[in-house]
């Protein structure tokens, strides 16, 4: 009888900046989805948060979830606070993806075993675009059949 195959190695940890709690939830959400997923981490920057304290925890963040092949980081805005942060790190193995959501974040959870980085972030970025929709696009009336406003 043959061992089960052991799971991929995952190659790329993922960090999420937001504002608030935003990035807790997320993750939370995700792991609810996806199961138990590693190198992943969350963190927020609150309205008070002092930024040469919080700089130094996203360094340290980066370095727990990088499994060697380099880190992920999604922010809520860019021009935020939690982007600008960031930004300070951006290099070879670091690569910052903006306007997080949580279909992003299911489609890294699936690609984080093949692939180089760079092209993980382009695919996520990609989700992200395709997963907001205007929901009267699908749902609303017909266009002849419009209630009056009056």
């Amino acid at each position: 009888m043959t061992a089960p195959a052991a799971p991929p190695e995952t190659r790329f940890g993922l960090l999420v900046v937001t504002h608030g709690g935003l990035a807790f939830e997320l993750v939370r959400a995700l792991e609810r989805i996806v199961g138990g997923i590693d190198r992943v981490r969350a963190m927020s920057i609150d309205w008070d948060t002092d930024l040469v304290a919080a700089r130094d925890a996203v360094e340290k963040a980066i370095a727990e979830v990088n499994p060697g092949g380099g880190v992920l980081i999604m922010t809520d805005m860019f021009g935020g606070t939690a982007t600008n942060l960031t930004l300070s790190f951006l290099r070879e193995g670091i690569e910052i993806v903006t306007g997080v959501n949580l279909p992003m974040m299911i489609k890294f959870a699936n690609l984080r075993h093949t692939g180089s980085l760079r092209e993980a972030a382009a695919l996520v970025m990609e989700q992200g675009r395709r997963s907001v929709a205007l929901a009267t696009d699908y749902l609303g009336p017909a266009p002849d059949e419009t209630p009056d406003p009056a």
